[in-house]
């Protein structure tokens, strides 16, 4: 859509049974954030407006069934299922994963067919979404199929970008499925991210080892000196600003860390442990590298918290700042990128900015 104003959002619900309700309706309660967005739940106003009840909370629903009748300064929900959805807080339950599902697939139809600008993603059950029609371990897989570009789970606040080499792979497989052609992708789908996204001119990117100690010279395995290192040495050699690998387990305790625009880590708990421990509840999950701009909160659903009204918001509202950011931080680049007169004296205003630095 390439706006910057009445940027829409859309929301899939996630697991009905989860805390996903409670915060999208609490972030929207404030009518401050129709003044950033226009929100698009994907659900059914029948389903929401019994949350709202239970929840006690005083949004106010705009019920549509069209995204064609999307009104902005409104909170819309596009109906995408009628009957009434059976929800119990805090259970697992495969019905409950269907009605996420349903609403996840047509969010991002949504998404791909350019009727809202960016998709925010209330929290998941990965057990219970399984079915014949629905195999995938995550957001980050089924996007990755249903949008063109290289999908790639980053993990970021204002200071902290983590990305992940190897997401959801059991830690037996991690170093046979690090290969060259996978560091080479996932750099380079850092270092894009970080230009075209972030507005980062020359990123600084540092990758962690696969084996304690980066390996210790071969004696706790070579993958390290094996594949990483000689892959890194030809990414610099190409112009690319990485370094690594880092041994993992004071690269974050040092400050390292605060050295590098973004962090690579070789598995999932590797490089979501330190982030999570250093951002909890203000940290975004985005899936970088794609067509389309898709974040969500840093944490699960919840099951504990769901239906008590005890659930913090603020990883979700910090979810829905970063996809607006993002989004036009993206338009910006990608309007520099067409217009090359425009790309060359915003260069030189650059270099002479530089020069007199």
């Amino acid at each position: 859509m390439n706006r910057t104003e009445h940027i829409v959002v859309g929301i899939s619900i996630g697991d009905l049974n989860g805390i996903g309700s409670e915060i999208v309706f609490k972030t929207f309660e404030d009518v401050r954030m129709l003044e950033f967005c226009t929100p698009v739940i994907f659900a059914s106003v029948k389903t929401l407006s019994y949350c709202k009840r239970i929840l006690e909370s005083s949004i106010n629903l705009h019920g549509i069934d069209s995204l064609d009748k999307v009104v902005h300064k409104k909170v819309n929900v596009l109906n995408v299922w009628r009957e009434g959805a059976p929800i119990a807080f805090g259970e697992q339950s495969q019905e409950a994963g269907s009605y996420a599902i349903k609403s996840l697939k047509a969010a991002v139809a949504a998404l791909k067919a350019n009727k809202i600008d960016v998709l925010v993603t209330a929290p998941i059950n990965k057990q219970n979404i399984q079915s014949e029609t629905f195999s995938f371990p995550g957001h980050t897989d089924y996007l990755a199929q249903e949008l063109e570009g290289n999908a790639m789970m980053l993990m970021i606040t204002d200071h902290l970008k983590v990305g992940l080499l190897t997401d959801h792979v059991p830690v037996k497989d991690v170093a046979q499925t690090i290969t060259p052609e996978l560091i080479t992708q996932k750099v380079n789908t850092v270092k894009q991210t970080l230009i075209r996204d972030f507005g980062i001119r020359k990123p600084k990117i540092a990758l962690l080892g696969i084996n304690p100690h980066t390996g210790d010279n071969g004696v706790i395995g070579k993958e390290d000196d094996t594949v990483v290192r000689p892959t890194l040495a030809k990414l610099a050699e190409q112009g690319t600003i990485v370094y690594g690998p880092y041994a993992a387990d004071s690269f974050f305790g040092s400050q390292n860390y605060k050295n590098f625009d973004a962090i690579i880590a070789s598995y999932h708990d590797q490089g979501l442990i330190p982030f999570k421990t250093l951002s909890f509840g203000s940290g975004v999950n985005y899936t970088a590298g794609l067509s389309g701009i898709r974040t969500s909160p840093d944490h699960g659903t919840a099951y504990d918290l769901a239906g008590k009204n005890e659930a913090s918001f603020e990883s979700f509202k910090e979810a829905v700042f970063k996809a607006i950011a993002i989004y036009k931080k993206r338009s910006e680049y990608d309007q520099l990128v067409k217009n090359p007169l425009q790309q060359r004296a915003k260069k030189a205003l650059l270099k002479k900015k530089e020069t007199k630095q």
